[in-house]
């Protein structure tokens, strides 16, 4: 294993190279909401509208949501996968839906795995990127539009760190902090200053220090940088952007003048962000109340749900908001049609709801309608 991985495994699922190893902690995995592809993982294609256990194993580690398609990473370093396969997004050299997990290939050194639109993309320990699945704007960074039902290698770097994974478009960021881009650029959610769609990787701009990324579920994008300034591009229909006025973005440009924000996951025309310390905010279209703010008003520039300081990790679907705080605990609210707040109804709801009084929960994802969370 390269000694760029050589570190722990936090919390929150993220990997930080500078913390000590420490003993594996053992994850179940959960899933709720619609599972009509089969993507929740229990073998059929119903909704549920709270958490149920996918199999019996322990060994889950990072888990990623597509719009109808779910896949995930071993502690052992395998690879699985599950749900709609109809542009071989699962990558099992097919197109057949699978509802239970199934292994991609057998090797054992993946990392990390982000599932988007009808594709899929992963990184392995050595630091090389592959993808699959559909690639009509060229979103699987190979330099063509063609197909391809089980992985293949993006060019021959060895310097992958991280990935995002939107409906039509990747951002990624490699081991020396440099942002790049591709795939769907309509709105300029490449942030390369154009509309050009790219069919391999392309530079964002010349600086080193780019951490944290999101490619939201629709046209726009994220990124947090190393100095904690939160920067966004793209379509801005709905204030989704943050910048306190409408207008689609084809650079990165910074959303306010704060340096303290830390996590960032964007759903349908709206995101969600944590700071530094502790506090939650969102901001763009609500009228499902996925913003959390006990209303249905949009707004386009940040707002703080309530007032806590103890928010860890944060996911965004289509309209509904997972997140977890540093106590264990999990909490949803926005739209519900399919069960996806694991509340036991289908009530949509503008502020967060606890699911369940359990204290475990640890990484959590939502892409589309469904969620799945790792409970330890």
């Amino acid at each position: 294993m390269s000694n760029r991985y050589v570190g722990a495994w936090m919390q929150d699922g993220a990997f930080n190279p500078l913390v000590a190893p420490t003993p594996q902690t053992l994850y179940n995995l959960y899933g709720w909401g619609d599972g009509s592809y089969g993507q929740l993982g229990l073998g059929n294609t119903t909704n549920y509208s709270s958490p149920k256990q996918i199999g019996s194993l322990i060994n889950w580690k990072k888990i990623s949501s597509g719009l109808t398609h779910t896949a995930a990473v071993k502690t052992d370093g395998t690879l699985w996968i599950w749900g709609n396969n109809t542009y071989g997004q699962l990558g099992l050299g097919n197109t057949t839906n699978y509802s239970s997990p199934k292994q991609v290939g057998s090797l054992t050194n993946w990392i990390l795995v982000s599932a988007g639109g009808y594709q899929t993309l992963a990184i392995k320990t050595d630091g090389t990127l592959w993808s699959w699945g559909k690639n009509q704007y060229g979103q699987l960074g190979l330099n063509n539009t063609i197909y391809y039902s089980s992985p293949k290698q993006v060019g021959s770097l060895t310097n992958w760190s991280n990935i995002d994974n939107g409906y039509n478009h990747i951002l990624a960021v490699k081991t020396d902090g440099t942002l790049w881009s591709w795939g769907g650029n309509l709105y300029g959610q490449l942030g390369q200053g154009n509309i050009t769609n790219y069919s391999s990787p392309k530079q964002i701009g010349s600086l080193t220090n780019w951490s944290a990324i999101k490619s939201d579920e629709s046209t726009s994008s994220f990124a947090i940088k190393t100095d904690g300034t939160l920067w966004s591009w793209g379509y801005n229909n709905q204030g989704q952007l943050g910048q306190n006025n409408l207008n689609s973005l084809s650079s990165p440009k910074q959303v306010g003048s704060l340096t303290n924000w830390s996590k960032i996951s964007g759903g349908i025309y709206w995101a969600i962000a944590t700071k530094t310390d502790g506090t939650l905010w969102s901001w763009g279209f609500n009228a499902y109340g996925q913003l959390g703010l006990s209303n249905i008003t949009s707004y386009s520039s940040p707002k703080q749900v309530g007032s806590l300081t103890n928010w860890l990790n944060i996911a965004a679907g289509y309209y509904n908001s997972a997140v977890t705080k540093t106590d264990g605990s999990l909490w949803t609210w926005g739209f519900n049609g399919s069960g996806q707040l694991g509340l036991g109804n289908r009530t949509n709801y503008s502020s967060p709801k606890q699911v369940g009084a359990l204290t475990t929960w640890g990484a959590v994802t939502s892409q589309s309608i469904s969620v799945l969370a790792l409970l330890y």
